[in-house]
């Protein structure tokens, strides 16, 4: 929310003082019971919290959606099941969410998308992975391009949209098996990578240790690299990196 339009609340009685000051962060936290919500974390790192939701109790997610909702707060959830989707919704009937990725979203204020991070990934499997990372970087204001199903087993079809994929600030390349495209990207680009392994593959890919292996090996120069399945990791670093380009060429 922007101070103008937070001020404005306060002034025509919408917004207790109190909740104002919290939220221009005369506290760093609300304790809501069953979490502390930190409200300050936009004014402190440009992005505000973000919900993990698996593992948590239905009641106690839909209660913190219910807070950010009096507050009229974008907040966005990973890791959500369509049952924790359902009960949020109930409470809160804007409440979106995407079964690919996972992601539950309430966005009063949805922010301006800009630049642009490319989500790549080696193969179809990938995309829910690759998803998250998208969904992440567009929830806190990237443009994203999404260019699925260009792994090296047929690395033609990489190619074909390599200039596409130039034209980026930042680079996700999400991949399983031996995890050979963040590295592959990376050797074809002036843009800075970030690499997510993927727990995709048959045995000897140990859930996803050996394309992180892989990954952590690479030569080339300029490619991070996250967590096995971390698609949030990624698009929120992307993210990150997009907005730091863009401000630079203010």
């Amino acid at each position: 929310m922007e101070l103008k339009e937070l001020l404005s609340r306060v002034r025509s009685g919408e917004l207790a003082v109190e909740e104002a000051e919290i939220m221009l962060g005369g506290q760093e936290y609300e304790d809501i019971g069953c979490a502390k919500i930190d409200f300050h974390r936009s004014a402190r790192r440009g992005f505000g919290e973000v919900i993990f939701c698996q593992g948590k109790k239905t009641e106690h997610l839909v209660h913190i959606y219910e807070t950010f909702r009096d507050r009229g707060v974008n907040v966005m959830g990973t890791r959500a099941t369509p049952e924790q989707f359902e009960a949020v919704k109930r409470a809160v009937p804007q409440a979106v969410y995407d079964e690919v990725s996972r992601v539950l979203k309430y966005e009063p204020a949805p922010v301006e998308k800009k630049g642009l991070v490319a989500v790549c990934t080696g193969g179809t499997a990938d995309i829910p992975v690759a998803e998250e990372a998208a969904q992440t970087a567009e929830f806190h204001g990237s443009q994203v391009l999404r260019v699925f199903d260009v792994g090296v087993a047929g690395i033609h079809r990489l190619f074909s949209r390599i200039e596409d994929i130039r034209k980026a600030n930042c680079i996700v390349a999400v991949a399983g098996m031996e995890g050979a495209l963040g590295g592959v990207i990376t050797g074809l680009v002036d843009k800075p990578v970030i690499a997510v392994p993927t727990s995709i593959g048959y045995g000897a890919s140990f859930q996803g240790v050996a394309p992180l292996l892989s990954m952590l090996n690479s030569c080339a120069e300029g490619m991070a690299v996250v967590n096995i399945d971390n698609g949030f990791g990624a698009g929120y670093m992307g993210a990150q990196i997009n907005r730091l380009i863009l401000a630079g060429n203010e």
